[in-house]
């Protein structure tokens, strides 16, 4: 006491408190660790580990770390800079109220918002329920037999809906026709995706898109100016030529119009938006995709299906996994590796809590409110330009169109100038019958609603009645269960109950970055003034994102070394693609159009070879040596034969292997002499901050998984953030928007290509960013680099006398992950690393990665915030594991009826009354002392991956195959 009472006033102020509350080892903690690794020091560690030749040598130029309450005051001031108006502007971006039961307990929730992607199905079916809801919600509303678990965002979807169409199409030609009627953000990212592909993009009315030579064809409807067209004739004519046809939708619009399928469709994609997420300036929004079900092969993204685990009961799980690009590479379908799971889910519970019923009587409102606004204008003699519209009205206004336009936005509403003489105007669940007399009144049209909504009644609204839908929708039960908030809230809590996230354990994912998601960088997605911000929004109502998206630009360039930040892309892979096409650009400013090759290592991420594809380049291999690094002969060899047509190395640094490369400055330096640009993968990014950086090693360009390095949730397998870095040369070929440019009037990229829908990607989550580097200050970051990597090397000296540590730097020790080699075990007794995976569920932890980067192996990465009481726990399971294995090469055990062949271990069988196993029931469930303490029940058994690709059922189970 007397101590505290004799301090100095800047000790008891605790202003790094947020950093140690990040850090999981106290300083004590630290010591023992190093004192287990023969260290006298975090210092004499990092000497060992990261080579000297890159250390930075100067701390990082960033202030100190801020308190949780001081840095949310500075962020809600900065916030507080947006002026938020009611928004009329449409372009496939609305108002929408999320149910309160959802806001609070799945999008403010960690239980839901801190689970990694459902690799290790057994623990993740609540998460993979809703998914399951989600597309089944897609494939009643667009009326095709199969949809995916989502996408990153509508623009993007239709990108690959196009690069789908080439891969099924019969027709021979290389041009797609796009409906000039499409979102402008759409045909901005088609545009950018097609140039790359040697796409020839044809633009022009729907009803004109079969008389081209196409292999495709995209349609919006609703289109841009609210016009709802039937595309029925264009898309069987499509189909007679062999094309495929597309059709952009949207999901509210669908509940009262005839669908995609219904018109014949091939492909029916949208954004889920509208459906309970807000505008958040763009994003993250759940995009939606739907299909035959003869194409699911060439779908891209992950598809959720139903199997059966051991003991046959129904199960889900990702479905075709060997889709996934770690496995295909170059051949990948597309580089997605994410997709908008949080996202996704809260739009099925949308779904799930309104019901049919209460969806539809939703859409029936918006729809009514833009007639009745759209008669009030007729009677007015004001010309209404769009003839049938569900939600969104084209109105010609002359030379007033400014004035109506400011008036508007006087009174607080946002139209949109859809030209000189013409604005947009778009209802949305959140309009008012106020909002549109306020709006009548202000074009100079009388606003009696009551007589206007009778004179629209009588009429049936303003479709006609063939374009109605007559087919039933959500009739499983599952949407017509749970409207209720007790109901809703208890489904919520059991699908919650059925997944292990971060509030329950570590997970030790290597490459995948599974740290503190701190409250206090949630908070701020959802204050009204980040999340109810249209992206298109005039630009000086956005003043206060503009400042956050600056600072946190300012704090990247900082850390990555950089000259230049673009925030668009909204997934790590959206970043390797934006990072590649900047690449070509430069490559092609300059006249070096032939420079398409690009060297990646064997030890690369699989999206990196899935992104090169992407962008029209030849992938060259590049092998790796004994020690997991890459091969420096290989590479110059390779560099030179390519010489003049080399374009890029893509480079993961520290290596996949988990290994700090001390050639990486001679390997860039080798690319560089043949006229190169390097692309660093960010996905280790958080090995580097503080203590060197992308640009101190020699790379040109590297994007930043937001959702990893800087503690953006991953929300069950999205959403994430991947923004690129770029020196100066580069920075000009940078993502533009061809809405609301990314920039300033005179900036260099004009004009350039969107690679996404909106113009800072999924902005509403940058806040966390923003936040947790504010908190952590430059001097924080560092500690959390060093941390990092003295739990993983923690961590494998205490694995490597039960399982063998594959790969280390010169000096023994490994970067911020280790990968554990258990190809010598299968070899002695048929275990592998499924089996290890499955057999920490009993222990309570979710499996490392597996079999990547080498098969045969698992990758663990403990990140700085596991406490050593953690990490201990973890150690005790994995050596508890390796004496069970020991116990079946001492034949205690049979080979085929063991505790790690049989796991996961549900309660049910764990109860039954018969146990016919050669181990105890005790030995299954609690194998360690403190697992009753917190015991996880996984709900399913193992689940039969091979009979879930035979036998492909992707939509909601019916209730019998649960109760029968």
């Amino acid at each position: 006491m007397q101590e505290l009472l004799t301090a100095p006033l800047a000790r008891l102020e605790q202003r790094n408190a947020f950093q140690e509350r990040h850090i999981g080892p106290n300083p004590a903690e630290i010591a023992i660790m190093l004192a287990a690794l023969g260290l006298p020091s975090l210092e004499a560690l990092i000497d060992q580990t990261v080579p000297a030749a890159i250390r930075l040598e100067k701390p990082l130029p960033l202030a100190a770390g801020r308190p949780e309450h001081e840095a949310l005051a500075v962020l809600a001031a900065i916030a507080a800079q947006n002026v938020v108006k009611k928004s009329f502007i449409g372009m496939g971006y609305y108002g929408t109220h999320t149910p309160a039961v959802i806001l609070r307990n799945v999008m403010e929730n960690p239980g839901w918002y801190t689970a990694y992607t459902p690799y290790q199905a057994e623990i993740a079916q609540g998460r993979l329920e809703a998914l399951l809801n989600f597309q089944q919600m897609v494939i009643d509303l667009t009326g095709l037999e199969l949809a995916n678990a989502s996408l990153l965002d509508e623009a993007t979807a239709a990108a690959e809906a196009m690069a789908m169409a080439r891969r099924v199409s019969k027709v021979k030609s290389d041009a797609f026709f796009v409906d000039e009627a499409c979102f402008p953000q759409t045909l901005d990212v088609v545009r950018t995706r097609a140039h790359y592909f040697g796409f020839e993009l044809i633009l022009g009315p729907a009803a004109e898109a079969a008389s081209h030579d196409v292999f495709g064809a995209l349609l919006q409807y609703p289109d841009v100016n609210g016009e709802v067209r039937d595309h029925t004739a264009v898309l069987a004519a499509l189909k007679a030529k062999g094309a495929i046809g597309a059709v952009a939708c949207d999901p509210m619009a669908l509940l009262l119009l005839k669908s995609p399928g219904e018109m014949g469709a091939d492909i029916a994609l949208g954004s889920a938006q509208r459906f309970g997420a807000p505008m958040g300036f763009g994003g993250p929004h759940a995009a939606f995709f739907a299909t035959r079900e003869h194409y699911v092969r060439a779908m891209p993204g992950r598809i959720i299906g139903v199997s059966k685990d051991r003991h046959g009961k129904p199960a889900l799980r990702m479905t075709l996994q060997t889709r996934e690009q770690h496995i295909r590479r170059e051949k990948a379908n597309s580089n997605i590796c994410t997709s908008q799971v949080l996202l996704a889910n809260m739009a099925g519970f949308y779904a799930v809590y309104h019901g049919p019923q209460g969806l539809k009587t939703i859409a029936a409102r918006i729809h009514r409110l833009a007639a009745i606004f759209a008669e009030g204008l007729r009677q007015a003699g004001i010309p209404v330009l769009t003839g049938q519209f569900f939600d969104t009205v084209l109105v010609r206004t002359g030379a007033r169109t400014t004035q109506l336009l400011a008036a508007a936005e006087a009174a607080g509403f946002n139209l949109r100038r859809a030209a000189d003489d013409a604005v947009g105007v778009a209802m949305d669940e959140t309009t008012t019958a106020d909002d549109v007399a306020a709006l009548l009144a202000i074009f100079g049209a009388g606003s009696d609603l009551i007589a206007l909504d009778a004179a629209v009644a009588a009429r049936g609204g303003a479709l006609p009645a063939d374009m109605l839908r007559g087919d039933a929708v959500l009739t499983h039960p599952v949407f017509n269960t749970h409207h209720t908030e007790h109901e809703m809230l208890r489904y919520l809590k059991k699908l919650q109950n059925r997944d292990l996230a971060l509030d329950h354990s570590m997970i030790a994912l290597g490459s995948c970055t599974m740290k503190l998601n701190a409250t206090s960088e949630m908070i701020p997605v959802t204050w009204p003034a980040f999340a109810n911000l249209h992206p298109f929004a005039p630009r000086e109502q956005a003043q206060g994102y503009m400042k956050m998206i600056d600072g946190l630009a300012e704090y990247l360039k900082a850390i990555t070394g950089f000259d230049a930040i673009c925030m668009q892309p909204n997934s790590g892979a959206q970043g390797e693609y934006t990072g590649l096409v900047a690449i070509l650009r430069y490559h092609a400013a300059r006249g070096e159009h032939q420079r398409k090759v690009c060297l990646i290592p064997k030890s690369a991420h699989g999206t990196n070879p899935a992104t090169a594809q992407m962008c029209g380049m030849e992938v060259v291999a590049v092998e790796c040596d004994d020690k997991g690094n890459v091969d420096l002969g290989d590479l110059k060899a390779k560099a030179a034969q390519h010489g003049e047509r080399l374009a890029a190395l893509m480079i993961t640094y520290p290596s996949t292997h988990g290994v700090f490369e001390e050639n990486i400055r001679e390997i860039c330096a080798v690319v560089h002499a043949h006229g190169g640009q390097v692309y660093m993968d960010g996905a280790n990014l958080n090995a580097q901050v503080g203590l060197t950086s992308p640009a101190a090693i020699g790379a040109d360009v590297s994007h930043m998984n937001l959702h990893k390095t800087f503690c953006i949730p991953h929300g069950g397998g999205g959403p994430g953030m991947g923004p690129i870095g770029l020196k100066a040369h580069l920075a000009p070929f940078m993502a533009d928007h061809v809405v609301a440019p990314t920039g300033a009037p005179d900036r260099a990229h004009k004009g350039q290509g969107a690679v996404a829908a909106a113009p800072f990607g999924s902005a509403s989550i940058l806040p966390i960013s923003w936040m947790y580097i504010t908190m952590m200050g430059g001097e924080g970051l560092k500690r959390a680099t060093e941390v990092a990597i003295l739990n993983a090397n923690y961590l494998a000296a205490k694995l490597a006398p039960h399982y063998p540590v594959l790969y280390t730097g010169s000096q023994g020790r490994v970067a911020h992950e280790c990968i554990l080699d258990i190809r010598p075990l299968k070899a002695a007794t048929g275990i592998t690393e499924v089996d290890i995976a499955k057999r920490l569920m009993d222990y309570g932890f979710h499996a490392p990665t597996m079999s990547f980067p080498v098969p045969g192996t698992i990758m663990v990465e403990p990140t700085e915030s596991e406490d050593l009481a953690e990490l201990d726990r973890f150690i005790a399971a994995m050596i508890a594991i390796r004496e069970e294995i020991a116990r079946i090469e001492r034949g205690e055990l049979p080979v085929d009826d063991n505790p790690l062949k049989n796991a996961p271990h549900t309660q049910f069988e764990v109860a039954a009354a018969v146990w016919n196993h050669p181990y105890s029931r005790e030995e299954a469930a609690f194998p360690l002392p403190w697992v009753a303490e917190n015991k996880f029940w996984p709900s399913v058994g193992r689940i039969d991956d091979v009979y879930g690709d035979r036998n492909l059922f992707c939509a909601c189970v019916p209730m019998s195959e649960y109760t029968g």
